[in-house]
């Protein structure tokens, strides 16, 4: 999630391009503004919405994450737009809070219900939490043995970026993994999730968190992301090796797996 500042082609900067923000085209500049004003709306209730959209497999998809990212003690590790702690607190009950994961989100509102959710569970060490943003991360070069987003990529207004971003903390062998909602696969179940997807989840979003086109926007959103093959090819212009993906639950959701080479 960023912006860039209009400009025109006469200047010799790129011109804008526009973004999609749902199924809306906006500017590249606005785009960001609009997805912190979704997640500061739906920040609160964001984690019982998660529950409320995935019927609760979203915490079997995050644990099939943890599985393939299979971490150890010692890694340094970036979860990217993992405000709410989730992944980071389930990378802890792997590896210990000895070396902290470093937390990144470019939603204040996100970041400060994950530090509520840390104190609440007593976990006072183990995460850094840093306010930033995925197509310009705040740290340096190779710094990271792990870099994950989950259910972030497609809220940024540049892929490419993000992904040259996430490469480029990485170091040499380093492995990205992203989690994200995808495109559904199994014949004839694309239209119940269509159904649930633009009616049921709406509604779900005015009743539970008092904001109906927060979640028009989602569901949107997950539409207007890449399909599987096409994100592996995002990700090898971006330079990464032996890439492959998981479906998960018929292709709701999928796991993408990369490495610095």
């Amino acid at each position: 999630m960023t912006h860039d500042n209009t400009s025109s082609s006469s200047s010799g900067a790129r011109p804008d391009q526009g973004a999609d923000f749902g199924f809306r085209r906006v500017g590249e500049h606005e785009k960001a503004g609009l997805v912190r004003g979704v997640f500061d709306a739906v920040a609160p209730k964001y984690d019982l919405m998660n529950d409320l959209m995935s019927g609760g497999i979203h915490r079997l998809w995050k644990a099939a994450m943890i599985d393939m990212v299979a971490p150890r003690s010692g890694q340094k590790i970036i979860d990217v737009a993992g405000g709410t702690g989730d992944i980071a607190f389930r990378m802890l009950e792997r590896i210990g809070e000895d070396v902290p994961v470093t937390v990144c989100d470019i939603n204040a509102e996100m970041l400060a219900v994950g530090r509520d959710r840390a104190i609440d569970r007593g976990i006072l060490k183990g995460v850094e939490w840093n306010c930033g943003d995925a197509e310009a991360l705040p740290f340096p070069d190779a710094t990271f043995d792990i870099y994950t987003i989950a259910f972030g990529l497609r809220n940024v207004t540049h892929i490419d970026r993000a992904l040259a971003e996430a490469k480029r903390v990485l170091k040499p062998g380093g492995r990205y993994v992203c989690l994200e909602f995808s495109h559904v696969v199994v014949p004839g179940f694309d239209k119940i999730y269509d159904t649930y997807s633009f009616s049921i989840l709406p509604w779900l979003g005015q009743v539970v968190a008092g904001d109906r086109a927060a979640y028009q926007y989602l569901a949107e959103s997950i539409r207007k992301f890449p399909p599987q093959d096409e994100l592996c090819d995002l990700m090898r212009d971006a330079g990464f090796g032996t890439v492959t993906y998981r479906n998960l639950s018929g292709g709701i959701a999928a796991l993408h797996s990369g490495w610095r080479v």
